[in-house]
């Protein structure tokens, strides 16, 4: 089940024992002001516009104001479930904040990521397909990191990361759901051991 989300618009959501952070792209880029920007490689540049987390007890969603406030929830998730009273004047018996389905498009990510270190910024990125995201970590310097490895080199490099543990920074990215993409988006389907693309239908051709 899910109870985890960026929304992408994306959404993020978990579960103690397959509990996945989902995020959800508005697909009719409402949400977004003006036309989403699109990197030269195929990556959508902005892809989270909201973070949301649901509830263990009555599994409705909750928007969370900030990605700091979202990462510390997120980091310990498995020992501390979130739960609708940990949001001022919140409790079970309000009404969700937003409802899952394909008016965005959600992706299911992992819990317990670390939060990002003081002074880095973590960046998920949307591929242009759909097809998934990708991981950053931009240092105070500026130089983007794209590896655990790129990682390494640089905390050995830099004397003010002394402190710094290289478990301390995470690549894993978040999971598109398929059952949210928008119906203009092509996907590939595997069948009888060849690649295919097939376009998303809307609900109501299925």
């Amino acid at each position: 089940m899910l109870r985890f989300a960026n929304i992408l618009w994306i959404q993020e959501l978990l579960s103690k024992e397959k509990r996945a952070v989902k995020l959800g792209f508005d697909a009719a880029a409402g949400e977004i002001k003006g036309k989403i920007p699109q990197a030269k490689s195929g990556l959508i540049r902005k892809s989270i516009g909201a973070y949301a987390v649901q509830c263990e007890a009555c599994l409705k969603w909750r928007l969370i104001d900030s990605e700091e406030e979202y990462e510390e929830i997120r980091s310990r998730f498995i020992e501390e479930p979130f739960v609708c009273s940990k949001k001022a004047d919140v409790s079970c018996e309000d009404p969700t904040d937003i409802e899952y389905d394909d008016t965005r498009t959600w992706a299911a990510d992992k819990p317990n990521i670390p939060k990002t270190p003081k002074g880095f910024q973590r960046e998920l990125v949307l591929r242009k397909d759909y097809s998934k995201m990708d991981a950053y970590y931009t240092t105070p310097s500026g130089k983007k990191m794209r590896a655990l490895t790129e990682v390494a080199t640089y905390l050995r490099s830099d004397p003010d990361c002394k402190d710094l543990s290289l478990s301390e920074f995470n690549f894993a990215v978040p999971k598109i759901m398929p059952d949210t993409l928008p119906a203009h988006i092509e996907r590939k389907v595997s069948t009888n051991g060849s690649n295919k693309k097939m376009k998303t239908s809307n609900k109501g051709d299925e």
